[in-house]
Order: C-alpha cells, then structure tokens, then sequence
C-alpha cells in the first residue's frame, strides 16, 4: 500500500466526457484529490460523490481539483453525473489498472463471502507531485468534509 510523503504514482486516464487526465498537467499548478469508490449510482458512493459535489467550491478556491475512480465505463459515469448533477471528473478505471497501482484493489469480505474488489480509498496528491495524506478503507458519509478540513492544512 502506498504511503504519504512519496511521489504519487503517476497515471493517463480517461473521465466522463473521453478527455485524457495526466496527473503531471496539474503538478506545479493544483492539488489533486484523488478518490476511489465500488460503483456508481450505489448508495454510499452517492453520498460520497454529492458530498464533493456540495464542497467543489471550496476545493477550488483551496486549488484542488477531485476525480473520483472506478472501474465503470465513461458512459456509467456520465450517467451519474448526470443524474446527480454532479460537479467532479469520474475517471474510468475499466482496465483496473489504476486500482492496482494505487493499492485498492483488494479482497473484501461481505456476508462471509470473500471477493475482490475497490477498497474506497482517498489520496491527497499536493501541488509537487508527493502523498500528502493516503487512507484506505474509508466511510463515505462526512468524508469530503474530512479531505476538505486536510487540504486546508496543505
């Protein structure tokens, strides 16, 4: 699992509309939070994804931009941003490969059933390119407050 104060493993991503997001655009220029969730239109990873959506003003006068991560398609994502209205990038994640570098594909236990899946996790990646907070295993109710309250301390 990666860990803060090391260079944030760089990515090529696509988001909702097929732009391409590299994470060095934003070095030098914007702190990035980088957020990781199961699946779109599900309940906590809509809470969590209003939830960013209610504070993207204040992560953008703190020059942070939000992407939230999943395996979903680009036509999934924009499905729920558009049901939602929300106001974040969705990157699609469809090859796992961006879960895999960042460490939150995992096993997970439901029920007593084991099966792999997307740990929602949070990265806090700031202006030079270095972790400045990483946190597996995540609650999605208050968390944006919770990401928002540490880029201020930046």
């Amino acid at each position: 699992m990666l860990q803060a104060n090391t260079n944030a493993p760089s990515f090529t991503s696509i988001n909702q509309k097929n732009e391409t997001i590299n994470l060095s655009d934003f070095n030098g220029n914007k702190n990035v939070v980088l957020y990781f969730y199961p699946k779109d239109d599900t309940p906590g990873c809509t809470i969590e994804a209003n939830q960013f959506t209610d504070l993207v003003d204040e992560f953008t006068k703190l020059n942070t931009i939000i992407f939230g991560v999943s395996k979903d398609d680009t036509e999934s994502h924009q499905a729920f941003i558009d049901k939602f209205n929300l106001k974040i990038d969705l990157l699609a994640d469809t090859d796992g490969s961006l879960c895999d570098t960042y460490g939150v594909w995992q096993e997970k236990e439901k029920n007593g059933v084991k099966k792999m899946g997307i740990v929602r996790s949070t990265f806090i990646i700031d202006q030079s390119g270095k972790l400045a907070d990483v946190e597996y295993g995540v609650a999605a109710e208050g968390h944006a407050q919770l990401v928002l309250d540490k880029i201020r301390k930046l």
